[in-house]
């Protein structure tokens, strides 16, 4: 590209349309929801919705007419009789989580609803809390749910972290479901002397693969162990997570992502790996950061398990906050945000969010607010993008986390342009927010923008708005050069240096640098 030398250099765009970014429609839809964990769009137009006491409802997402489909007759809420005395927690984990529907839903006899609940595993004098994982018959013509079959129990319950979200997917055209499990102990960094003695808590268990605790599981339909997990008859995909409260899954790469909290720092996106160790409780985030002492010792002397093939420590994608706070300060002063689910998001309705993460979190606190964060991805969904047009990390909706409340979860309507979020507390009700993108309130028809030596300047397009040429005129308004655009999407200036100029184009499949300028 040959450099071209102006003592002025005006860049001006010509177009169709224009846009400076995204704008939503936000509503609420009248449904009275109570604890709602899951949130998913069906094939069959309707949200799927898990709520407290077992229950699994079905909305219309345009009147919000809700109603109740299934209730799980073996839901029990936990007992005052296995309350952990030693601690302030007053009461076992209990409750209805996480909710999912079988990949091939609606398509022959693969009407399936899967729900993760607790029940009671021992007896009414002697209660032991536990969860288990049934899968429910839907009858699509009569509008039922029915014939529970347990396809896994006996899963222990704790006093905190307790996981519980479900995923139904197909990869290389087999069937999967995984489930987080939380590692069930309370951090006795912040609640000293719960467990007597200290070494039975059950988050030190959370490195054992015969252990369920701190463990993603991966499970046939059917509740048995696939051929090909990572220690034969085992159902551990991954091990060593704290609270993994989320899960997306990139359909384009066929990868799921883990979504945890972390301890005071470290909540963290992971990329899941056959076999692969998260590190909890003795590394945190990224080892190299040293957000707590002798992690980057424990990942450089790690020794593999020797019945896992090329096991190894994993650092996740993403990490928030990797500054421990102050001893003593309040958990609103903590940068963690508490991240609950999230869901990729490879439409190109919103061409800014393609082959990115959507995560909702739950904490308003002193630097953190209840909001959706969005996490772009590399090409390859392995690692998180280039950050030289688009920022890897964004919040979205922030302004209005008084109204939203405690972000639980997150769906997405099939054309990826209306955004179903579900909230626990944190405002006036449980409801179902919903955010509708309207690109036509952000577009001005055939303007004409001129930056005169710009220091950087980003400008992003929807799939939508189509650029009829991209202009570069001199200081006396002379046209020095034009590009005849087809697919651009955006464009960045960006000044590399004293007087030189970076003039980049974002297409809708790849970046292209078209320019480059000097300025003497």
């Amino acid at each position: 590209m040959k450099h071209m030398n102006y003592s002025l250099l005006l860049f001006c765009l010509v177009f169709n349309l224009f846009s400076f970014g995204q704008s939503f429609i936000r509503t609420e839809l009248p449904t009275v929801l109570s604890s709602p964990w899951e949130i998913t769009y069906g094939p069959d137009g309707y949200l799927w919705i898990s709520e407290k006491n077992g229950t699994i409802a079905r909305v219309d997402p345009f009147t919000g007419s809700k109603n109740i489909v299934y209730t799980a007759s073996e839901y029990f809420p936990g007992s005052p009789s296995e309350q952990l005395t030693l601690c302030h927690t007053p009461m076992i984990g209990a409750g209805t989580m996480g909710l999912a529907l079988h990949p091939d839903f609606l398509i022959n006899d693969s009407s399936f609803l899967y729900l993760f609940y607790s029940y009671n595993a021992g007896t009414a004098l002697n209660p032991k809390t536990s969860f288990k994982i049934a899968r429910i018959k839907w009858d699509s013509a009569l509008q039922t749910a029915g014939n529970e079959t347990t396809i896994l129990e006996n899963i222990p319950s704790g006093y905190d972290h307790l996981g519980g979200r479900l995923l139904a997917v197909k990869q290389a055209n087999r069937n999967f479901l995984y489930v987080s499990i939380g590692d069930h102990g309370i951090s006795e960094d912040n609640s000293p002397g719960c467990y007597i003695p200290s070494e039975s808590n059950p988050n030190n268990f959370t490195q054992h693969p015969d252990s369920l605790n701190g463990k993603i599981l991966r499970l046939n339909l059917n509740g048995s162990v696939p051929y090909d997990n990572p220690i034969p008859g085992n159902p551990m995909f991954t091990r060593g997570h704290r609270n993994p409260q989320g899960f997306a899954f990139n359909s384009e790469k066929e990868l799921v992502y883990d979504i945890e909290h972390g301890d005071r720092t470290d909540d963290e996106l992971n990329l899941l790996k056959a076999g692969m160790n998260y590190g909890w409780k003795t590394v945190r985030g990224f080892p190299e950061d040293e957000s707590f002492p002798n992690e980057a010792t424990v990942y450089a002397n790690y020794t593999p398990h020797p019945l896992i093939a090329n096991d190894r420590l994993v650092s996740p994608i993403f990490s928030w906050c990797t500054v421990p706070p102050p001893p003593g300060s309040p958990n609103s002063d903590w940068c963690t945000v508490a991240p609950s689910d999230g869901i990729y998001y490879g439409n190109k309705a919103i061409h800014q969010w393609k082959n990115s993460v959507l995560v909702t979190t739950l904490k308003d606190g002193t630097t953190t607010d209840k909001s959706v964060h969005l996490i772009r991805l590399s090409e390859d969904g392995t690692s998180l993008c280039n950050s030289t047009l688009l920022p890897n990390h964004e919040i979205l909706f922030a302004e209005d986390q008084s109204l939203n409340g405690r972000l639980r979860d997150i769906t997405l309507s099939p054309d990826g342009r209306t955004v179903f979020l579900i909230n626990n507390g944190g405002t006036d009700r449980d409801k179902i927010t919903v955010y509708h993108y309207n690109p036509s309130a952000d577009l001005l028809e055939s303007e004409l923008l001129m930056f005169p030596n710009p220091a950087s300047t980003n400008l992003y397009f929807t799939a939508a708005v189509k650029l009829k040429q991209i202009q570069i005129f001199d200081s006396v308004g002379k046209l020095v050069w034009t590009l005849e655009s087809e697919d651009i999407t955006g464009i960045s200036i960006s000044s590399l240096s004293d007087g030189v100029y970076s003039i980049l184009a974002l297409g809708e499949d790849q970046i292209k640098r078209i320019a480059q300028f000097i300025k003497k």
